[in-house]
């Protein structure tokens, strides 16, 4: 003879948040090279913001980390990739809570962008492809100093090599106030399909390689 399980107040509370998902926040991803000026939007874009957001830069997460002075060059790649990829996760959870974020990134290798792809609302990502010409770029590192010389040059070719954006801006021609300003208006009249949505149907038609 069977009895119907009792409820516990932890399977009621479980329940209860099953039947009350919240729905995913928004996430302004802003892409491009170091010193291309993402951090500087950022900062002018959080306050002209009409809801509440998050500044999730992947710098902070590295910040964070303390790395031994003897790593070997393939130790220390394999602890750069594991800080990428729980900063994707923390991204990712931090929105599937409800939490709008803007996100300061580079995506200047290609599995970065597909761990984002699969694990992103895409239909919830703006992204803002944040252009800034070489000879600029190489200008602000050696004027700030905290930066490898050549990074940005290292960088740049890949970054940008997915394409599709939702918005982009130039820093060298705009303030980036005015960057800010133009992606905030953006944001009522986002496309559908979104970039990510796209980047993730080409990405789900490629043929398997291997």
């Amino acid at each position: 003879m069977s009895t119907a399980a009792v409820p516990t107040p932890f399977t009621q509370t479980a329940r209860s948040a099953e039947a009350s998902q919240t729905p995913g926040g928004l996430i302004i991803f802003l892409n491009g090279t170091s010193s291309s000026g993402k951090s500087s939007i950022a900062k002018e874009l959080l306050p002209i913001l009409d809801d509440t957001y998050f500044y999730m830069p992947v710098d902070a997460f590295h910040a964070m980390r303390t790395t031994p002075r003897d790593l070997a060059p393939d130790q220390l790649q394999s602890v750069l990739k594991h800080t990428w990829m729980g900063f994707h996760r923390a991204v990712a959870g931090m929105a599937a809570g409800g939490n709008n974020i803007v996100v300061d990134h580079v995506l200047s290798e290609q599995w970065r962008l597909l761990d984002c792809l699969a694990l992103f609302a895409s239909a919830d990502v703006v992204l803002v492809g944040v252009h800034c010409p070489l000879p600029e770029l190489e200008q602000r590192e050696q004027m700030r100093g905290d930066r490898p010389p050549g990074l940005a040059a290292r960088q740049i070719a890949q970054v940008h090599a997915h394409g599709l954006y939702d918005i982009e801006c130039d820093t060298s021609a705009t303030s980036p106030l005015d960057c800010a300003r133009q992606i905030r208006d953006f944001l009522p009249q986002r496309p559908n399909p979104t970039a990510f949505e796209q980047l993730k149907s080409i990405r789900h038609a490629e043929p398997p390689t291997g």
